[in-house]
């Protein structure tokens, strides 16, 4: 019996020790459960906290990357944005990152900018938070990186398009295709839209011919949806418009960003004008373009004016020269850079004198040194056509890189060296006077669309 209640009591004493290894380890489990969960929403805080700074860089972007102002939000020589000082778009970042992390429980947070912001593109910001300290270990310090970037542009694939249909790259905007340039145009617009306290939103834009056949297949009313072949929207230059409470400021407004209501019974539907039809920026038929309706409608609307009567480059301003139009607009279809923003570059850079040179070595109508020429495999700077292409290839390089025309055009003429150094469109008194004369030329022409900061897309990258 003795034997039994000793071995009892050893039983129950391992029972016990059992009990409380299996307490100490719940425990342990729990806090570990909870130091995750903490982790967890501490890192959410902070990819919160970088997105919004982010979203604060986009936003005012076309702001702080003043035209041709001194770099640092002074007073400009030409009409541009609001010249916001590089100081308080940097502050006005920061404060974004650090209210949303404290709307989200994390109190204290360090905000940088790894890269070159906010003078190029892509626009990084790195928001980071260290957990109490160093018995936290190796996952003391958590962090989340943003960025602002322009949006990647696609190209139908070969073999979608059917006769006279827009084939070149296409921009998104509410996840909608559109021709790039009119992508730019709507920014602009929904921008004032947005000033006015009108929210503009793309219900559908280009639609290819076996997209408009589905269409029509189940909607055979030409007044409202036109056959395949027929619809504006295969151009790339037409957007159906919401929400209806936008239709009036519509009415009253499109046209100052070079979109007409194309049917009277379609509040809805805009066209993009100030390119109008495909052969205007170097693709098409040499015929005129003509198409019905929007959905849309059975009348048959001219493709014919500003630029759409086929003859490729009517679009450009009546100063260039008819033998440099269809050079011209075939660039910039192939880059995706804006025609008129070429014409004026060229009449800036040679007066269109092909066999231009300066006392730097600059050669051609584009006036390429030699080592940049090189770089881009242009071979013969003085033939035109070439020179041309290579020029476009070079804006389209610039633009992505810099984020805006402005900044582009000063490191065409100065070097994307001297711009980043400034982070300004002005390095030398030369450049600012250079983009002076660009910039005025292009709003002689009231093509004004692609004057500010390309439109940017935020997303969490870390």
């Amino acid at each position: 019996m003795s034997r039994v209640r000793e071995e009892s009591g050893q039983a129950l004493l391992l029972m016990v020790g059992a009990l409380l290894l299996m307490l100490s380890l719940a425990i342990a489990a729990g806090a570990l459960a909870r130091d995750f969960g903490s982790r967890a929403d501490d890192q959410r805080a902070l990819d919160l906290a970088a997105l919004a700074a982010a979203r604060v860089m986009a936003d005012r972007y076309a702001e702080v990357v003043d035209p041709i102002g001194d770099g640092h939000g002074g007073e400009p020589t030409a009409p541009s944005g609001a010249g916001l000082h590089r100081d308080a778009y940097v502050a006005a970042a920061r404060g974004a990152a650090a209210e949303t992390a404290a709307r989200n429980g994390l109190e204290e947070v360090e905000v940088s900018f790894p890269g070159a912001a906010p003078g190029v593109v892509p626009l990084r910001v790195r928001v980071r938070a260290t957990r109490g300290g160093a018995k936290d270990g190796p996952h003391a310090a958590l962090e989340a990186v943003a960025e602002a970037s322009p949006p990647a542009a696609t190209v139908l694939p070969a073999g979608a398009a059917g006769a006279g249909q827009y084939t070149g790259p296409l921009e998104h905007r509410d996840g909608k295709p559109m021709r790039p340039d009119v992508a730019r145009a709507y920014d602009r617009m929904r921008t004032a839209a947005r000033a006015d306290g009108v929210t503009l939103v793309v219900v559908s834009g280009f639609r290819s011919d076996a997209e408009q056949a589905v269409l029509f297949a189940r909607n055979p009313d030409p007044k409202w949806v036109a056959p395949p072949g027929k619809s504006l929207h295969r151009l790339g230059t037409e957007l159906d418009l919401g929400p209806a409470a936008a239709y009036g400021w519509l009415a009253r407004n499109g046209r100052r960003f070079g979109f007409v209501q194309r049917y009277a019974w379609e509040a809805w539907h805009y066209g993009y004008v100030r390119n109008a039809g495909t052969a205007s920026v170097g693709y098409g038929r040499s015929a005129g373009i003509r198409g019905s309706g929007g959905g849309s409608g059975a009348a048959s609307v001219s493709r014919s004016g500003t630029g759409g009567d086929g003859r490729a480059g009517t679009g450009l301003p009546a100063w260039v020269p008819a033998v440099y139009r269809p050079m011209i607009a075939r660039s910039a279809q192939r880059w995706n850079v804006g025609a008129v923003l070429l014409a004026a570059q060229l009449r800036t850079e040679s007066g269109f004198d092909p066999r231009a040179r300066s006392r730097a070595g600059a050669q051609g109508i584009a006036q390429f040194m030699p080592g940049t020429a090189r770089e881009y495999g242009l071979r013969d700077p003085f033939d035109p056509a070439a020179a041309i292409d290579a020029q476009a290839r070079l804006m389209r390089d610039l633009l992505r890189k810099f984020g805006a025309v402005p900044l582009a055009l000063a490191a065409y003429n100065a070097g994307g060296g001297a711009v980043l150094a400034c982070r300004c469109a002005a390095p030398y008194a030369e450049t600012r006077d250079y983009v002076a004369r660009i910039l005025a030329l292009i709003l002689g022409t009231g093509d004004v669309t692609g004057l500010g900061a390309t439109q940017l897309t935020v997303r969490l990258i870390a």
